[in-house]
């Protein structure tokens, strides 16, 4: 989200030696992640339900992340009086200070399992971990020895990243780290409401040395396999590419995502009108387009992370998708039944996004309190488990096919992904009858359900055409097809 990239960064020798690093099998393999935001706003855990932030944005409100659906930017909302989280609050908690939420947030550990919740990940079929281990309120989930200038002590006395590390990795998991370099706001309080506010609140003046320590901090205790910052980083790129050079030296097969867009002296100029205004208008362009979030493409990354938001075709470059299960990552008790993904559009959209080259990095935001992951999420995680139990040979270690999908002839839903010689075709429901007119079959071919019945299958005009109520095909879709030996159609 900061400015642009300065036009010598390609000369930068340690930046040419970060390019040739390659994601790792493991990263791209593993399709699925666990996300988890859990924050002293997390306590609280308000947020307005409707999206009034995306239509705010697109008509150029420069409120509108005072009105943002996510619990976790809570602090941020409580600076514009008229929010409904202003309202709520002063409704709920009088004029209680956010930062008094941290004390009931770590009593609530009392009644954490981290182990549970490793079992719990694992069984819906991730493969690693992502945990928000400081967002933007600045408060640390580990007991840093990097003090906080601005409010002593604003950390965790339980190492809840270690724990939760240590159990995830007893799994067979990975583990990674989020951090929020882009903003602190304990650092910079000035509310936030335009995207141009964003940029403008990168803290400076001590801050960048205070990330970098924190960062090194991060990755010599816990060794992540994931180093995920968000917003931006806060210093220049030639301070941030040897601190990503050490990472790597840590974790060789360690993944970075792409919201390290280093700071640069044109990010100063969003205190000025005619810069702000650029900036808020992409902001506004980007809502009315597909109403989620695509960060810019730093100098460097690893993976893409376009937010709430797929791409339309096969990437060349391997991205995941974060989002929550509903209009937040943090918990919110606001949100009802309604506000929830759907079981075909959960897994449905994960068949979408490993179609095109993607990841699904869901999240899940526990509560404040207690420590619990509630059951409406719980239960979303089961979905995916039960279902990938029975089709993960068509999404584990599978690459995009030649094209991702559209319908079948019939205009059922489909996508394909390939491993090796095998094609799969991942139907959104059942049916009686699938006719896939991007396969062409060969002497050779062959068609079966994912789970291992051949299937009849026809040649004809329109394409390989399959007669599923034959074998019995039944569920509440997505439902996959192996072949082998088959071509696309040109085209």
């Amino acid at each position: 989200m900061a400015a642009t990239v300065p036009p010598m960064a390609s000369r930068d020798p340690i930046l040419r030696s970060l390019r040739r690093h390659e994601v790792p099998a493991w990263w791209r393999d593993a399709k699925l992640g666990i996300f988890v935001h859990w924050t002293p706003a997390s306590v609280p855990g308000f947020a307005p339900v409707a999206d009034d932030v995306t239509a705010m944005v697109q008509s150029g409100d420069p409120r509108a992340m005072g009105w943002s659906p996510y619990t976790e930017w809570y602090e941020n909302s409580l600076r514009f009086p008229d929010s409904p989280v202003a309202e709520h609050h002063r409704a709920t908690y009088g004029d209680k200070p956010y930062r008094e939420f941290a004390a009931e947030w770590e009593a609530g550990l009392a009644s954490w399992d981290p182990d549970e919740w490793a079992r719990t990940f694992a069984a819906a079929g991730a493969r690693y971990v992502v945990l928000v281990t400081k967002h933007h309120d600045g408060y640390c989930l580990w007991p840093s020895d990097v003090p906080n200038p601005r409010r002593p002590g604003w950390h965790c006395a339980r190492d809840v990243v270690g724990e939760l590390g240590e159990a995830v990795r007893a799994q067979g998991l990975r583990f990674g780290v989020y951090y929020s370099g882009g903003l602190d706001w304990t650092f910079e309080d000035r509310p936030l409401g335009a995207m141009s506010d964003v940029i403008a609140a990168i803290p400076r003046g001590a801050y960048p040395d205070y990330a970098a320590a924190h960062l090194r901090e991060l990755i010599a205790r816990y060794r992540p396999s994931v180093l995920w910052n968000d917003i931006a980083w806060p210093s220049e790129g030639k301070h941030l590419w040897p601190l990503l050079t050490e990472y790597y030296a840590a974790v060789p097969d360690g993944v970075v995502n792409d919201r390290w867009m280093p700071w640069n002296p044109l990010a100063g100029a969003m205190r000025f009108g005619a810069a702000r205004s650029v900036v808020d208008r992409g902001a506004r362009r980007q809502a009315q387009k597909n109403a989620g979030l695509i960060p810019p493409e730093p100098p460097f990354c690893d993976v893409r992370t376009p937010e709430y938001v797929s791409f339309p075709t096969i990437q060349r470059k391997p991205w995941e998708c974060v989002r929550g299960m509903d209009h937040s990552f943090g918990y919110n008790a606001a949100s009802g039944p309604d506000d929830f993904l759907t079981r075909r559009d959960l897994l449905w959209s994960f068949a979408d996004m490993v179609s095109k080259n993607g990841n699904l990095l869901l999240n899940v935001g526990p509560r404040g309190v207690d420590a619990q992951i509630p059951d409406e999420q719980r239960l979303r995680l089961q979905w995916l488990g039960g279902w990938l139990g029975a089709h993960d040979a068509a999404i584990r270690a599978t690459r995009p096919w030649v094209r991702p999908g559209d319908t079948t002839v019939e205009g059922t839903g489909v996508r394909y992904t390939a491993r090796d010689e095998d094609v799969f075709a991942i139907v959104e429901r059942a049916g009686a009858v699938f006719t896939f007119s991007d396969l062409v079959s060969t002497p050779t071919t062959r068609a079966s359900l994912v789970t291992g019945a051949e299937v009849p299958w026809t040649a004809t005009a329109d394409g390989l055409r399959i007669e599923a109520a034959s074998v019995g095909m039944v569920g509440d879709g997505p439902l996959a097809f192996r072949f082998r030996d088959v071509t696309a159609t040109s085209g």
